[in-house]
């Protein structure tokens, strides 16, 4: 019996992969599985681009706007669930399509989370009193040291990963990239990854005009709705933290969403190395013809 296809869309932030993933969805008379990380929370909505209300409902969704922020949703959760989702979809699709930006969540999908050793909560413990006392800065530069190669792909402004990575390095001895090197789970589907690319000044321009447009829409108003929430760690993400730190007074609003383009950007070029060190993908220009794209789908179903 011939495997099912899950047909991954990725690429940088605001690059278009939405629109992608529903046309293709939509061809194949299938369903889209999100693994946007920032996407899961119904708290938030306009700082993590959330399709909006017209594109949810040309193609069935999930795990878009599923959880709270306040629940505790770890990317083992997501990998449980989402397993559990493919199975009843490919009852009836030959096909289902993934699309998001967050790495290590279409990994998990793709090839199962790696093995990580039980860790002193103790350390974790120590690192949160060391981002309350000393700031990030000094948890980058101590993850810098202790694993350089994570550092270049872990989103530097997300403390919450920044302590899952430390406390492996910590107490393990070991970098925290030497666990993500081990074998892979093997998957009863296929996965067919297509990339969306452009030139870099393409991609940091419509990164720029994206959070424009989000302020336009009340993203600001959507960050001020949520202060008494700040220090859960869905929260500890682009386009929030920056506002968080406006709405305290440490920054003007210029600053502020400078940061957030600044940021932005940089989570873009992390994403492409991510990509970039993956193989067999279908890299695509952001211009694409969906035809041929549809072509190249094809060549890979039956190759």
């Amino acid at each position: 019996m011939n495997k099912k296809n899950l047909i991954s869309i990725v690429g940088p932030t605001a690059i278009g992969k939405t629109t992608l993933a529903i046309a293709i969805a939509k061809h194949y008379k299938t369903e889209i599985i999100s693994a946007d990380s920032r996407q899961f929370y119904k708290e938030m909505s306009i700082g993590t681009a959330v399709p909006a209300q017209e594109e949810l409902a040309s193609v069935p969704h999930h795990f878009i706007q599923h959880k709270s922020i306040f629940e505790e949703y770890t990317v083992g959760d997501f990998e449980r669930e989402a397993v559990k989702k493919l199975e009843i979809l490919f009852e009836d699709n030959d096909t289902v399509v993934m699309v998001g930006g967050s790495g290590l969540y279409i990994d998990a999908i793709k090839d199962g989370l790696d093995n990580f050793p039980s860790i002193d909560p103790k350390i974790r413990e120590s690192l949160n009193e060391t981002l309350i006392n000393e700031g990030i800065l000094s948890l980058q530069e101590r993850l810098k040291y202790l694993d350089s190669e994570y550092y270049g792909q872990v989103d530097l402004n997300n403390p919450h990963r920044l302590i899952r990575a430390l406390e492996v390095c910590i107490g393990s001895g070991l970098p925290y990239t030497s666990f993500l090197k081990q074998k892979k789970t093997e998957r009863n589907f296929n996965t067919i990854t297509i990339a969306l690319n452009a030139e870099r000044e393409i991609i940091y321009d419509r990164i720029n005009q994206r959070v424009d447009i989000m302020l336009e829409q009340g993203l600001l108003e959507e960050v001020a709705s949520l202060k008494e929430q700040q220090t859960l760690n869905a929260l500890q993400t682009v386009g929030y933290r920056e506002l968080f730190s406006y709405f305290k007074g440490d920054i003007d609003l210029d600053t502020a969403i400078a940061e957030i383009k600044k940021n932005t950007r940089r989570f873009a070029k992390r994403q492409l190395t991510w990509l970039r060190k993956k193989e067999d993908i279908l890299w695509i220009d952001y211009k694409y013809e969906l035809n041929e794209i549809l072509e190249k789908i094809e060549q890979k179903r039956n190759g």
